[in-house]
């Protein structure tokens, strides 16, 4: 997993190829990768005055950049107040997982019917990459090649509505999934919940595949929500710099 295919992820996400503004297309993937990758934290203001220093830039590409990130959910702006990295309450995040959890086990009974016996080779060769980062328990490697694997996967599927809805919970989703493998245990937990879908997959049985994709779902929820508990109990402090966010 290289920073281009983290860009490639992003710049699909929030069609930052659609955008003539290439600041504001950087802004916004630079803020958008450290708000996923926990850099930045809920609830975190976001300075538009540090920002544009950064980018040796005016405020006015930082303010687009943030506008285009509260369209997509990661950011929030009112009136008279600094901007700040969203904070989904937990009714929110529980939401938002009981429809994925639905639409993650119609991709699973999907992909057993559509794939085929090459698409499946391919599908094992990235969950075998998969599980040497999990080995080598690098979190953020592992979460974007996650993220791909499932692109992938709705790719195979070829159901565009199906990809329509999914992406555009995508966004949303991103933060909460990578919070969930901070927690203690989950790298190992996760791709051991992969490499059993994958199973399931090509022995072609389409009942298990989606009840093991639910199941995981569920098990995700639960870690990030213990995670953010612990968070909240934990005296402030400022976040870990894992890995440079993409600029």
């Amino acid at each position: 997993m290289t920073d281009e295919d983290t860009h490639l992820v992003l710049e699909r996400l929030l069609r930052l190829r659609d955008r003539r503004e290439p600041l504001v297309a950087q802004i916004a993937e630079w803020v958008g990768v450290g708000i996923i990758e926990g850099r930045l934290e809920p609830g975190q203001d976001l300075n538009s005055v540090d920002l544009s220093r950064r980018f040796d830039t005016s405020r006015t590409p930082v303010r687009e950049a943030l506008m285009l990130l509260e369209q997509e959910g990661l950011v929030e702006m009112k009136a008279r107040r600094r901007p700040r990295v969203a904070a989904p309450s937990p009714q929110d995040i529980r939401d938002i997982y009981q429809v994925r959890k639905r639409l993650l086990s119609m991709l699973a009974g999907l992909l057993v019917e559509r794939a085929e016996d090459e698409e499946l080779g391919e599908l094992r060769t990235r969950v075998e990459r998969m599980r040497k980062l999990a080995d080598a328990g690098d979190v953020d490697a592992y979460f974007w090649s996650h993220v791909l694997l499932q692109e992938r996967m709705t790719e195979i599927v070829g159901n565009a509505t199906l990809k329509q809805i999914l992406d555009s919970l995508a966004l949303r989703t991103l933060m909460l999934r990578h919070l969930s493998l901070t927690r203690a245990g989950r790298l190992a937990r996760s791709i051991d919940d992969q490499e059993r879908l994958l199973q399931a997959v090509e022995e072609r049985d389409g009942e298990l595949a989606s009840a093991l994709i639910a199941g995981a779902t569920v098990r995700a929820l639960r870690a990030m929500e213990e995670q953010l508990e612990q968070d909240a109990s934990a005296p402030q402090r400022k976040p870990v710099r894992r890995r440079r966010a993409a600029s």
